[in-house]
């Protein structure tokens, strides 16, 4: 994996190793807050429809404010936007000290919204920035770190947090959150390598509606320009029709396995863990050329399908913690290598407006996929429910396979 080589790049590169460090911290607090979420929702209502709604509101929040945010990240000084939007987001992450009982849970998921909100402002104008943060010939090894750095905290911060929300309560796991946007917002202040190239004039004009189509048609032009780029935009997409199934592992956490908010944490974990190695373990089997990336997409649809087919027949949470694991290699694979494929294929002047929409298909999908995952598991067994997930996932995937034919036969 070669490892001094990303410790070579923390160590000689202050503002990427700061940008690392606040995701971080940032993906921690999220993580700490969703898992104490989803068991106080699945215990002030019992219902797996009313605890998919944290999801849904966390992914359709992000999917429609994504227009408007990608072109704020391509007309405006990204750094000052990723500042703001984490500063704003410490008031909102403390309004869940306010839902402690089913009267006031709705506290909760406007919360939920409005920190989608911060996210979709903050996670493109990320990406978009990465390449202009390290030299070219690092930023392979840029993606592969900030790929694993969802994971990492969601495995360390899933974990942990159920962990908290067991011993200390679910109040501290709230309070951490807040505290983690304060402390990314102080780290990216240090930054001071440019965000984004010179702009001769701003990208993007317009307003209101008009320059949410501009957005988007923007992208979409680009897109259609290339197979390969299409290719790479519909990638997280095609994983995200199915994506719904993750809500399962609350479901399955505490009540199929009774381990209460400690079972959700342990199978979240597992995820995490999968989604960080997942972006070493793709460079190094698959390479980064276009060819390697298509084909990496390709093998991580298989291991995900196979996964999750067998996790409902998991006898005991560590086995079904082993599947979560193993699929999420697959799922931090695409991820780390469709976005990669999109940096080195799209000009920095749109880069904001692309990433955008990449980031609002898969979240709208997600949204969708975990509003039906929700509906399936109140009205069958949740064992029965996760089949017809998969099977979503096998329908997207055969027709991205299809749609990214001619691209794989291009870069051979």
């Amino acid at each position: 994996m070669r490892l001094a080589s990303y410790l070579s790049l923390l160590r000689q590169n202050p503002s990427f190793t700061r940008l690392y460090a606040a995701q971080l911290i940032s993906f921690g607090g999220d993580w700490f807050a969703t898992v104490a979420l989803l068991g106080l929702s699945l215990e002030l209502t019992g219902s797996s429809a009313l605890a998919a709604l944290v999801l849904v509101l966390q992914t359709g929040g992000f999917a429609i404010s994504s227009p408007i945010a990608g072109t704020l990240a391509d007309r405006f000084d990204r750094r000052k936007l990723m500042i703001a939007a984490d500063l704003a987001r410490v008031p909102v992450a403390l309004a869940f000290l306010l839902a402690r009982d089913p009267g006031t849970l709705w506290i909760a998921f406007v919360a939920v919204a409005l920190l989608a909100v911060g996210s979709a402002v903050f996670e493109p104008s990320s990406s978009a920035a990465l390449p202009n943060l390290v030299d070219q010939e690092r930023l392979a090894e840029a993606n592969v770190l900030i790929g694993s750095a969802w994971g990492t905290m969601l495995a360390v911060g899933a974990g942990l947090s159920g962990i908290v929300a067991a011993t200390l309560g679910r109040d501290a796991a709230f309070i951490a959150n807040a505290g983690s946007f304060a402390l990314s917002a102080l780290l990216i202040v240090g930054i001071h390598r440019p965000f984004q190239e010179p702009r001769e004039k701003a990208e993007g004009r317009g307003s209101g509606l008009r320059s949410v189509g501009s957005s988007v048609a923007t992208a979409i032009g680009f897109a259609r320009k290339s197979r390969l780029v299409a290719s790479l935009l519909l990638s997280k997409t095609t994983f995200g029709v199915g994506t719904g199934v993750v809500l399962m592992l609350a479901v399955f956490g505490r009540n199929v396995f009774g381990a209460g908010d400690a079972g959700i944490g342990l199978l979240f974990a597992a995820r995490g863990l999968g989604a960080l190695l997942g972006p070493f373990v793709a460079r190094s089997l698959v390479g980064l050329e276009d060819r390697g990336l298509l084909l990496g997409i390709r093998a991580s649809l298989v291991v995900v399908v196979v996964c999750y087919a067998l996790f409902p027949i998991a006898p005991e949470i560590w086995i079904a913690a082993i599947l979560v694991f193993a699929a999420h290699l697959g799922g931090g694979s695409q991820w780390m290598l469709s976005t990669f494929g999109l940096q080195r294929s799209t000009p920095d002047r749109i880069r904001g407006r692309v990433f955008s929409l990449d980031y609002g298909l898969v979240t709208l999908t997600i949204a969708l996929s975990t509003l039906l995952a929700g509906f399936l598991a109140d009205a069958l067994a949740p064992r029965l429910a996760v089949w017809p997930m998969v099977a979503l996932i096998v329908l997207s995937g055969s027709l991205w396979v299809w749609f990214s034919r001619p691209a794989l036969a291009r870069a051979d």
